[in-house]
């Protein structure tokens, strides 16, 4: 896939951040490609239109994955429109607020869990059944977003949450198992401490100097470092490659 013209780009969660920078890198390099959003319908729309005006191929769909039959609808538009997948990248997820394990509701680890687990399960799920070989299809690549928070398991911030990442690196490994011999190439990459949020700048910094002493590459990790290791994973360099997890955190 050195060549991504022509090929269907699916990425969940696209609007900003890290899903924004990875849309832009498979758009810039002639990509078809579709990008979830959960809430912001006016930024997502915006995104789009300015991509398609600097003439890449961009569509903004709604797309809430913490309910599977939404992922189910978006799968199924895509099959009255003739659009078969070839990259999926499941980027979308959330953290909920900064809070210790016992401090957590029922409402935020439903939420966290369906969203970045099960979610991302039927989004894989739903691609296999039309990327698969065994299914007719013409192979693929899966790319889900993983994190270095299952090292330590984040505590006194988001411990469900990275249980929930370790649980996207088992679904990374066992996919890449299953659908090997069909066509489907399934990896992870796992993002360190990233600068992918304005409006957190100064709260990244700050962990970032608490923190520094762990990183040898003496930086915080930006969006597009992130987005250029997704990208290669899905061409053709890398087509030996399947069931890895790929730390992308500066050695730490």
């Amino acid at each position: 896939m050195n060549n991504v013209k022509q090929q269907t780009v699916i990425i969940t969660g696209g609007g900003r951040g890290i899903g924004g920078a990875v849309v832009d890198i498979f758009a810039k390099h002639g990509g078809r490609v579709i990008f979830t959003y959960r809430k912001d319908k006016t930024a997502a729309e915006k995104r789009a239109t300015e991509l398609c005006r600097a003439g890449h191929d961009v569509r903004a769909t709604f797309c809430d994955q913490s309910i599977p039959e939404n992922v189910e609808r978006f799968f199924a538009t895509l099959d009255d429109a003739g659009i078969i997948p070839d990259v999926v990248i499941n980027n979308a997820g959330i953290t909920g607020p900064k809070r210790r394990l016992d401090e957590t509701s029922n409402e935020t680890l439903n939420a966290v869990m369906m969203t970045n687990v099960v979610g991302v399960a039927v989004f894989c799920r739903e691609a296999a059944r039309r990327m698969s070989t065994r299914h007719g299809g013409r192979g693929g690549v899966i790319v889900n977003i993983s994190s270095t928070a299952t090292r330590l398991g984040s505590p006194g911030q988001w411990v469900d949450y990275a249980a929930g990442k370790g649980a996207i690196d088992i679904l990374t490994k066992g996919l890449a198992h299953e659908v090997g011999g069909e066509g489907i190439r399934v990896n992870a990459v796992a993002p360190g401490l990233i600068l992918n949020d304005p409006d957190k700048t100064d709260e990244i910094m700050a962990r970032f100097e608490g923190m520094k002493h762990e990183i040898p590459i003496d930086r915080v990790g930006t969006a597009d470092d992130i987005a250029a290791a997704v990208y290669w994973l899905c061409t053709d360099q890398a087509s030996y490659i399947t069931g890895a997890i790929i730390p992308v955190s500066g050695g730490r």
